[in-house]
């Protein structure tokens, strides 16, 4: 699994670094890395249920950020539990545009063993960085 959960950032939220070869893959790792805060078995999301979504910003990271509220906004507003399939960013001129494909079901308290409610992304020490080996971001998750 691209990400893992880190213990000693965050006293009262949830902290995490992902990553991955480009840009793609560190986005989609982090996507898996929130619903997996939520719930303990990624697995047992059927995908059942399609949603696509677009977006775009000047700023890679904020385009990170407003990626992974979308996972939230989906979770809270339609108690979806969804993961990326496909991410495509391109560059246009000085803008970031971004179509990701996502599947996933509902929350089925049956079969998802829920974890923590995440409320929202923060952008407390809120990193998306290009390494020697790809991409690494480092998110904290307000429960």
């Amino acid at each position: 699994m691209p990400y893992e959960f880190l213990e000693d950032i965050a006293t009262a939220d949830i902290a995490f670094h992902a990553w991955g070869d480009d840009l793609e893959e560190v986005f989609r790792a982090a996507g898996d890395a929130v619903i997996n805060t939520m719930i303990d078995n990624l697995e047992a999301i059927a995908l059942t249920e399609a949603r696509t979504f677009q977006l775009e910003n000047d700023e890679l990271d904020l385009l990170l950020f407003n990626f992974l509220q979308e996972f939230v906004y989906y979770k809270d507003s339609e108690l979806l539990l969804l993961r990326a399939q496909q991410v495509e960013i391109a560059q246009k001129e000085s803008i970031y545009h971004l179509t990701a494909m996502t599947q996933g079901e509902r929350l089925d308290r049956d079969r998802h063993h829920q974890r923590v409610d995440v409320k929202a992304v923060t952008l407390h020490q809120f990193q998306l960085e290009k390494t020697d080996s790809g991409w690494r971001a480092q998110v904290i998750l307000d429960i």
